[in-house]
C-alpha cells in the first residue's frame, strides 16, 4: 500500500505555511478507506448486505405455464403488494428454473412509489420507466437502476422451485411505503 504525505503549502494571505493534502492524495486515501471498509468480515461490509426477510412460502405459479417475456402478476407478502413473475430467457441474479432466468420483483418504484405495472420491456429485460421520474430497472441484475432518480434497486421476491411449482419465500429489499418488511406496518 502506498503512503501519502501531507505537503506544506504557503498561505500567502497570512504569510505562514500550513499542512495540506493534495487532491490526488485525498482521492487515493478515500478510495483506500472505502476498499478496506468493504472487505469481508469488517463491520462496514456487514452493513452493505441486502435486507432479506423470509415469509411463509406462497405458491405463485408453475414452471410449465410460464412463457418467455409474459409477466404474471401476484400479491406477496401482503394482499396489497403487487409483484410480477417473469421468465426472462437469459440468466438473471437470483433467478430460478433450468436457465436461472425466472425472477420476481415488486412493481412499485422504490423512489416515490410510482406504479410499474405494464412497463416490462422484454427486449431489454427491464421494468420501467416509472411514470413519476422515469427510473428504469434491470431485472437481470437484481433490479438495479439503469437510469432515473431512484437510488435503490427494486425489491426482489425470493423464489423457490418445488417440482413444477414456483413459490415466493421472501423479499430482498424494502417494499415502498413500509418502514420495515416485518409485521406489515406501513410507514
Amino acid at each position: 500500500m502506498t503512503t501519502h504525505t501531507i505537503h506544506p503549502h504557503h498561505d500567502h494571505a497570512h504569510g505562514e505555511e500550513r499542512a495540506c493534502m493534495s487532491r490526488r492524495s485525498f482521492l487515493l486515501a478515500g478510495g483506500a478507506l472505502v476498499t478496506l471498509a468493504a472487505l469481508p468480515g469488517s463491520a462496514a461490509a456487514a452493513a452493505l448486505k441486502a435486507l432479506k426477510v423470509d415469509y411463509p412460502a406462497v405458491k405463485i405459479g408453475k414452471l410449465s405455464a410460464l412463457k418467455k417475456g409474459m409477466p404474471l402478476e401476484f400479491a406477496y407478502p401482503y394482499p396489497d403488494v403487487s409483484n410480477m413473475l417473469v421468465k426472462l430467457g437469459v440468466e438473471a441474479g437470483s433467478g430460478v428454473g433450468e436457465g436461472n432466468d425466472i425472477v420476481a420483483f415488486n412493481q412499485q418504484c422504490p423512489h416515490m412509489g410510482g406504479p410499474l405495472q405494464g412497463t416490462y420491456k422484454d427486449k431489454h429485460q427491464a421494468l420501467g420507466p416509472c411514470p413519476l421520474h422515469l427510473t428504469t430497472f434491470d431485472l437481470t441484475r437484481h433490479g438495479m437502476v439503469i437510469s432515473g432518480h431512484s437510488t435503490e434497486s427494486l425489491p426482489q421476491i425470493v423464489l423457490e422451485v418445488r417440482g413444477d411449482d414456483i413459490y415466493a419465500v421472501g423479499v430482498q429489499g424494502l417494499i415502498y411505503g413500509y418502514s420495515s418488511n416485518l409485521a406489515g406496518r406501513r410507514a
